[in-house]
């Protein structure tokens, strides 16, 4: 993915803490929720659960752990608790930050006239 597409996540607000899954395409979502024959594996994009220790949608990303799954969805089945945040969360749109580093720092500073 470039750094400047738009991606799209789930996020899910619970009781004890706040999710994020990322999804690939909001439509193929969207026929997800009418049709449970599509495969998750086409819905999300990588097979993670985030949590963000009450810090909203934009709060630093961690890995769930199994104890933080089952106190808010009663278990820590990874697909189960993916479920339930794509039926329960919501989706939203937002641009990774461009890149704008050094390409290469080890050749000096440039424009110095020498």
């Amino acid at each position: 993915m470039r750094a400047n597409e738009t991606s799209s996540k789930v996020f899910y607000k619970g009781k004890s803490d706040d999710f994020i899954v990322f999804v690939d395409d909001p439509t193929i979502l969207q026929k997800w929720k009418n049709d449970s024959t599509i495969a998750l594996a086409d819905v999300l994009n990588g097979w993670k659960i985030f949590v963000t220790h009450k810090h909203g949608a934009q709060g630093v990303l961690d890995g769930a752990s199994k104890a933080s799954l089952e106190n808010e969805f009663g278990t820590h089945d990874e697909e189960e608790c993916v479920k339930k945040i794509l039926h329960g969360g919501e989706l939203q749109g937002y641009n990774q930050r461009e890149r704008n580093g050094e390409t290469n720092v080890s050749n000096g500073p440039r424009g110095n006239g020498n």
